[in-house]
């Protein structure tokens, strides 16, 4: 009790910040990023260089009303085979400002519904990017899979396109919260994907389940939680869920007023991060579980934990280079977003130019910065050492910094010899601890709750 009133004094259950998966975050991106400066970015990946490839395919058969991504509906596969044929084309312009011999780190098809498509236009797609692009030693290739949207067709033809990791969206198993959620996929639904997927070879499984949603109870997510693990998931992110309707207004659809309080959103973490590491999987970062065996644990052990817009990841490769309506690459120079409209991105592409509409330009403070939070985000600590050596900091204004962050935070903060870290006590606050070096005005953007 004694810990909850000190994290309550110190705004736990009341602020709203960012879940820092870039730095800036994606709301200060502005004007001034285009399509020229997409390409020039592009053809500055070195030859024989690697890179992270991300395919996002908008479309969904229904919509779920928990979700705030940019996704659209449709009953009709035209639209989807006409948005793939869009897809070609971007890669065919990719691969004209690529630098020779080129490879692929990391492959992700998201969405929306990537599984949408039909089998057929899943091995089109897939031999068109390998064409552009191949696959280096140790990549994977990874696909977001809908239970309630995969047939043996489709499955087959993404396994023998070379997906080596499956990732399937729960979110929660209880059929009265999937019912206020839009997203209605039973136990047995789930289990039926995870089948097709171990029975053709796929070694490695994500899963993504929610806390925070509306009848959400301790008793309600423990029982989702261990219908989960009885599925066997390699690697789970326990995201809270962020209801934001002024932002995504399908979200209008659930009940504010059944949401659980601040507090109770804590214990719903609490429980289900408990089974977790009961079960045998590390905790990694603030939301994610991986088994030892997993590349995630495996990262965190070796200092190599790295934060992305999928969230966290152990992908080591420079340049992650987004393709499709919506989506954001990042270069050692910057972010660069596609329009979000489906109209304007295939309008670009189909007059032979990129559709990049913002993005943001690396000033050296936005790298030391966004390392500092990186840092705290995946190991709850930030060393001196390296950001001198890496960025060219200064000891004396680190220390400064840090200590600041001490007199806000107290205990929850510790100085060290290498630098800054976040005892276990302090580790909701994280998000919070991460804003503390964030320069950028939190009014220029909406962000969800800090736990």
């Amino acid at each position: 009790m004694k810990q909850e009133s000190q994290l309550a004094k110190l705004g736990l259950f009341d602020a709203k910040v960012p879940r820092y998966t870039s730095y800036p975050t994606a709301p200060h991106f502005a004007g001034g990023v285009g399509p020229d400066t997409f390409s020039s970015w592009i053809e500055q990946i070195p030859a024989g260089g690697s890179i992270s490839l991300y395919l996002h395919v908008p479309f969904c058969r229904r919509l779920c009303w928990f979700c705030a991504c940019r996704t659209q509906g449709t009953q009709s596969d035209e639209s989807v085979r006409a948005y793939s044929e869009v897809l070609l084309a971007e890669l065919q312009m990719l691969r004209d400002r690529l630098a020779p011999g080129v490879t692929l780190s990391r492959l992700h098809w998201g969405g929306g519904t990537p599984t949408l498509m039909p089998a057929d236009m899943m091995k089109r797609l897939a031999d068109a990017v390998f064409d552009v692009v191949p696959m280096g030693e140790g990549a994977e290739f990874s696909v977001e899979i809908d239970p309630n949207e995969i047939d043996a067709p489709r499955m087959d033809a993404l396994v023998g396109a070379g997906m080596n990791r499956a990732s399937i969206g729960v979110q929660d198993f209880d059929p009265q919260i999937q019912k206020i959620i839009g997203r209605e996929q039973s136990y047995e639904i789930t289990k039926a994907a995870v089948d097709m997927i171990r029975e053709r070879g796929v070694a490695s499984l994500n899963a993504d389940i929610l806390y925070g949603l509306p009848h959400q109870t301790p008793a309600k997510i423990a029982n989702s939680v261990q219908q989960l693990l009885s599925l066997g998931p390699d690697r789970v992110a326990l995201y809270g869920y962020a209801h934001v309707p002024w932002m995504a207004r399908r979200q209008t659809m659930i009940p504010s007023d059944h949401l659980p309080t601040p507090q109770e959103r804590l214990k719903l973490f609490e429980v289900a991060r408990d089974l977790f590491v009961a079960d045998g999987y590390d905790e990694i970062g603030i939301d994610h579980f991986a088994l030892p065996t997993d590349g995630l644990s495996i990262a965190q052990k070796n200092g190599k934990l790295r934060r992305n817009f999928q969230g966290y990841t152990d992908d080591l490769a420079e340049a992650l280079v987004g393709l499709g309506a919506s989506s954001i690459s990042r270069f050692p120079q910057g972010y660069a977003q596609n329009a979000s409209a489906t109209s304007k991105h295939t309008g670009a592409i189909r007059e032979g130019q990129f559709s990049t509409a913002r993005g943001h330009v690396f000033s050296a403070e936005d790298k030391l910065r966004g390392r500092m939070i990186e840092a705290l985000m995946s190991d709850f600590e930030i060393k001196t050492d390296e950001l001198v050596r890496d960025f060219g900091a200064k000891p004396h204004e680190l220390a400064q910094m840090f200590s600041t962050c001490v007199d806000k935070f107290g205990d929850m903060v510790e100085m060290t010899t290498e630098g800054l870290r976040i005892p276990v006590k302090g580790r909701p606050l994280t998000r919070m601890i991460a804003r503390h070096f964030d320069v950028y005005d939190m009014s220029a953007s909406s962000h969800s709750s800090a736990i």
